[in-house]
């Protein structure tokens, strides 16, 4: 078990970003705006991201040219949840008409504040997607 945070001490609130290193960036881009509702956005000297909320994806190819990046960035390592007020019963209808496959019909999961039924797809780089609706 974790020990209590100290009274003062420094605590995260929120996540900002994260960043998926993928193989075709056209193709990811194109699946994240076209099927997931994504909006694709730039900055920087043309680098790219996804936002959806408040938060985004920072989209980095898999050759080496971003300066700083994880230890091992690969392609199809990333496991990610996305919330959504939509139901996923019409998640399951919309992407079948995208020809995207659910790999698992949707089932009761535990999020990061309470219940979520949930259903998992496959993104480009084959990560590993979830899709969810929190359960009151």
């Amino acid at each position: 078990m974790a020990e209590p945070r100290a009274p003062g001490a420094p605590s995260i609130e929120a996540l900002d970003h994260l960043v998926l290193t993928v193989a075709d960036m056209a193709k990811t881009i194109a699946f994240y705006v076209g099927v997931l509702g994504c909006t694709e956005v730039s900055y920087g000297a043309g680098r790219k991201a996804l936002r959806f909320g408040d938060q985004k994806i920072n989209v980095h190819p898999d050759d080496g040219s971003m300066p700083l990046v994880a230890k091992r960035p690969t392609p199809g390592s990333a496991d990610l949840c996305f919330l959504s007020s939509t139901p996923v019963g019409l998640w399951e209808a919309h992407l079948a008409r995208h020809g995207v496959a659910v790999e698992v019909p949707p089932s009761p999961r535990v999020g990061a504040t309470g219940p979520i039924l949930s259903i998992y797809l496959r993104d480009p780089d084959d990560n590993l997607i979830e899709i969810a609706n929190r359960v009151d």
